[in-house]
């Protein structure tokens, strides 16, 4: 008998009892993405729903335009623009109760900006100043995170810290797909399926971290499979159907809020603009494929599933367009007032109690900062 069929022989004895068994299927997700818009689905959806995302989307992808002029301009430092993902970062926002707590990655300033926080503040740490711009508290918004994933576990701590406590609270983390490929992203869905944590992560997949393509960094069917490994469910859907998205997620906050622990949602998408305002996209990807994903916009499947049903008329987009135009003026306008910097901010909240040499380093710079005003006031 070969070593092969040796093997092929062998039973394994059942399980001992402390060891769960769970039965994979339930949580694998579907062959294709979920979809809504074009679909007889569609047809149920709440109209007053779709026309709120459609006027998310559209100032969405009027703040990303805006905001990328800004890093031309000098005002921003850098710029990680999301449009062609519009429909994931609204729907993150609006999925959410206002007791629930958003933690996004840096990509996802326009969900924070759906989230209710200010458009300016929303860029003030890629701006390159030292805090985040927003009292992540009054928002329940987590700072906007720039090492990859490490949000994740937070918002598993914190949702988990919530269930102890008897709040009703979901948290809500946001991803790229090349925040997968990190240790952290492991780390948060094995602790908030053992644990049960009232936790959802949507994965925004727009092919590529950086210029990595989502091929090189995992060869699993779809990362909504990669939710099996922890015991949790994956769901797939269509990062540009903003209805789906927003059904999908908005069941997974349901489900979490009710006790059924965590749901990992990939949300399959495209990153149109590069990767930053220093990245050069043409070097790793042809103008065709940016071109087919454009027909696949979010902002025209929302626009044609709305004129299709006779909601939306020309009065409304206008209307929604100028909205857009107004937010960005005011953008334009507020950034391009020069921030009123402290140098000694340099030495705040860098701990609690000040160490001796930051304090003489503070004692030398303000006295540095006196001379040059004494000199100055005597010319």
């Amino acid at each position: 008998m070969t070593v092969m069929e040796q093997r092929g022989a062998y039973r394994p004895s059942p399980p001992p009892a402390w060891q769960p068994r769970t039965d994979p299927a339930p949580l694998l997700p579907d062959a294709e993405p979920y979809r809504v818009l074009g679909t007889e689905a569609a047809a149920k959806a709440d109209p007053e729903l779709l026309r709120r995302l459609y006027a998310h989307l559209v100032r969405g992808r009027r703040y990303n335009t805006q905001a990328t002029a800004l890093t031309k301009q000098g005002r921003l430092a850098v710029y990680p623009s999301s449009t062609g993902q519009e429909a994931c970062e609204v729907a993150a926002a609006l999925a959410l109760q206002e007791r629930d707590w958003l933690f996004p990655s840096y990509r996802d300033t326009l969900a924070v900006v759906a989230r209710g926080v200010d458009p300016v503040q929303a860029l003030t740490l890629l701006r390159g100043d030292w805090h985040t711009g927003y009292d992540p508290r009054e928002h329940r918004t987590a700072p906007l995170s720039t090492p990859l994933a490490t949000q994740l576990p937070h918002a598993v701590g914190l949702a988990h810290a919530a269930r102890l406590k008897g709040d009703d609270v979901v948290a809500l983390a946001m991803v790229g797909d090349g925040g997968t490929s990190e240790g952290d992203f492991h780390e948060a869905l094995n602790f908030a399926a053992v644990w049960q944590a009232p936790v959802v992560f949507l994965v925004q997949n727009n092919g590529f971290a950086i210029s990595v393509p989502l091929a090189k960094q995992t060869a699993a069917p779809s990362l909504a499979h990669k939710a099996v490994g922890y015991g949790m469910p994956g769901r797939l859907v269509d990062g540009n159907d903003a209805v789906a998205v927003h059904e999908v997620l908005t069941d997974a906050v349901r489900h979490a809020r009710a006790g059924g622990g965590p749901t990992l949602v990939e949300a399959v998408t495209y990153r149109i603009d590069a990767h930053t305002n220093a990245d050069d996209a043409t070097r790793y990807r042809g103008d065709a494929e940016v071109e087919a994903w454009r027909d696949h916009d979010p902002v025209k499947l929302l626009e044609r599933e709305l004129s299709g049903r006779g909601l939306l008329d020309e009065d409304t987009v206008t209307a929604v367009r100028e909205d857009a135009e107004a937010m960005a003026a005011r953008l334009r306008e507020r950034m391009n007032q020069d921030a009123a910097l402290d140098p000694m901010d340099l030495f705040a909240h860098v701990y609690a109690e000040p160490t001796p040499q930051l304090r003489e380093q503070q004692a030398l710079l303000r006295a540095e900062l006196a001379a040059e005003a004494e000199e100055g006031g005597a010319r």
